[in-house]
């Protein structure tokens, strides 16, 4: 194992803290910590790039560790445990391995767009925790992909890495500054034959989510926690739908709201494809 050791907060830990607060110099770096035995494996059955593993070098290993450390190409760095600690973001105990992740580029094409397709955009949140959550739930119900637009939360904040528990690896998610790039990857996929069908969501919606057809490739769009969709995300909207509410509560929160419909679209799709296929005389 290699005997690389980091036991004072040098430069090197400075640099790996600012990837906590700092989302500048995580984009700068292209890196971002993670922990966890789910995410870490996640990341690496995923074949996510891992450019550092920081352990604990202070006390025995589990198999898990052991096993990710000797198999890793990664830089291993054997880590005091106060300082895994604070990068773990825990005062009382420390994660055994923390993972320095690569950020990978913000290219559309790596969501896949195939007849069956569902995609979710969140237009500018500002909740890194709805971003993770969001993710989660899109991995959940068989989206395939998650779309950020706009001046947004970052999808690489350790608080949206946390709430997606590890969906993050598993689910492409891009971050996009506006609907032009957006547009213009779907025209291209609609060039291709994949009639990509763009559904808002709204208090106002023109059909109940449970009434409309979400069985066929749809980009779901759903709006910043405050203001909801902007008006240049609306006026692209092909159509806009609602969740039926029946208690005292005006609106839920975003996550919540796209987790809904996300449910709705999993169930017609699960439906649809049980259905007996009709068959000539």
């Amino acid at each position: 194992m290699p005997t690389l050791r980091m036991t004072s907060r040098n430069a090197r830990f400075q640099q790996l803290q600012a990837l906590l607060t700092n989302r500048n110099k995580r984009q700068r770096a292209r890196e971002f910590l993670v922990h966890g035995v789910r995410p870490i494996t996640l990341a690496n059955e995923r074949g996510w790039p891992v450019r550092t593993l920081l352990y604990d070098g202070e006390r025995p290993l589990s198999r898990w560790a052991t096993e990710l450390l000797g198999s890793s190409r990664a830089e291993c760095v054997a880590t005091a445990p106060e300082l895994l600690a604070e990068l773990g973001e825990k005062n009382d105990t420390a994660p055994e391995i923390i993972a320095v992740m690569e950020i990978p580029a913000d290219d559309l094409d790596r969501i896949r767009v195939a007849d069956d397709f569902l995609g979710v955009l969140f237009d500018r949140p500002t909740s890194p925790g709805n971003i993770g959550s969001l993710i989660r739930s899109a991995d959940a119900f068989g989206a395939d992909g998650l779309i950020v637009t706009g001046h947004a939360a970052d999808v690489y904040d350790p608080r949206s890495v946390r709430a997606s528990t590890g969906s993050l690896f598993a689910l492409p998610a891009v971050r996009v500054p506006s609907q032009r790039e957006v547009t213009t990857w779907l025209d291209g996929k609609r060039a291709k034959g994949r009639p990509v069908v763009v559904v808002g969501t709204d208090e106002h919606g023109e059909a109940d989510v449970f009434d409309f057809d979400l069985t066929g490739p749809t980009l779901l769009l759903v709006g910043n926690e405050t203001s909801g969709l902007s008006s240049a995300w609306r006026e692209l909207c092909d159509h806009t739908v609602s969740i039926p509410m029946t208690g005292s509560a005006s609106s839920l929160n975003a996550a919540n709201a796209a987790t809904a419909v996300l449910y709705e679209a999993s169930r017609q799709r699960i439906a649809a494809a049980r259905r007996p296929r009709r068959t000539g005389v």
